[in-house]
């Protein structure tokens, strides 16, 4: 089920009046330099505020984070929802390198968030996904700015194993009529990347009043939608992005919808030779 999340800085201002004095100062250090803090390691840390190693620990325990990597993770999330296009690029491009150098760190920054979902990926979740999208009357994939390419990526190989498959826009506002009629047997999925739109956050509070399922496809724990949402998967980014990078979501995406297509057994045999007949009496593929 949807939970209620809480980002790094309302947990660090919730707490501040229980933190000791060098806790205060990490504090205050923490949330006026996020974007230095995110890639300092406990030592880096401890020595640009003049603390020790043991007092970042504490510090980090004190805001109930189970390991720095945690407080680390939740800090790169509150940066990636905050930064700004212009602040992104001069993280992006803080070091000059060779375009070999380039092609290798991009590379191995979407290998790395592919692990990262992969390793981290609630499998029970994932079959209770699996069901409802099998299962459903009709599915509507909703996807806004960046993550309309995922959204329409799944519509459209969602389409070729089951029937019933809408793929819409979050700024189309002929999503609401379509929403508001749709069968309560009907399962949604909305997928959100940071920054988050908010017509994403407003089409979440329509599908919750609803009383559709709401299947969320996110990129971090800290969405707005998660409060909304049914069942979630979440593919973390282990670097703050640029202009986006949606190589996870894809990935995790593409694994949904081919394991799927194993539990629809003779329907989608039966669906995909209505497919390829259309395809065949219209012409629509290129063949000798």
């Amino acid at each position: 089920m949807g939970k209620k999340t809480t980002s790094l800085n309302k947990i660090i201002n919730t707490r501040y009046p229980e933190l000791t004095s060098k806790g205060k100062i990490l504090a205050d250090f923490t949330l006026s330099n996020p974007d230095k803090a995110v890639f300092m390691t406990t030592r880096k840390l401890a020595a640009a505020v003049g603390v020790s190693e043991a007092t970042v620990v504490r510090f980090v325990r004190q805001l109930q984070y189970d390991s720095y990597a945690l407080f680390i993770q939740a800090l790169r999330e509150l940066i990636d929802t905050e930064l700004t296009l212009i602040e992104r690029n001069r993280l992006a491009n803080s070091a000059v390198r060779s375009e070999d150098a380039e092609l290798e760190r991009i590379t191995n920054q979407d290998i790395e968030n592919i692990r990262a979902m992969s390793k981290n990926i609630d499998l029970s979740e994932v079959k209770k996904i699996r069901r409802l999208l099998k299962e459903s009357e009709a599915v509507y994939i909703i996807g806004s700015r960046l993550s309309y390419t995922s959204a329409y990526y799944m519509g459209w190989t969602l389409a070729k194993i089951r029937e019933n498959v809408n793929i819409f826009k979050g700024s189309d506002r002929t999503t609401i009529d379509q929403l508001i009629f749709a069968s309560k047997k009907s399962a949604v999925v909305v997928i959100a990347m940071s920054r988050y739109p908010n017509e994403l956050i407003k089409m979440g509070k329509l599908v919750k009043r609803q009383k559709l399922k709401l299947i969320l496809l996110t990129d971090s724990s800290s969405c707005p939608l998660i409060q909304f949402s049914d069942h979630i998967l979440i593919a973390p980014l282990k670097t703050i992005p640029f202009l986006g990078n949606p190589a996870s979501l894809i990935s995790l995406i593409n694994y949904l919808v081919h394991t799927l297509a194993t539990d629809m057994g003779n329907k989608l045999k039966n669906h995909q030779e209505k497919l390829e007949q259309a395809y065949l009496e219209n012409d629509i593929l290129f063949n000798y």
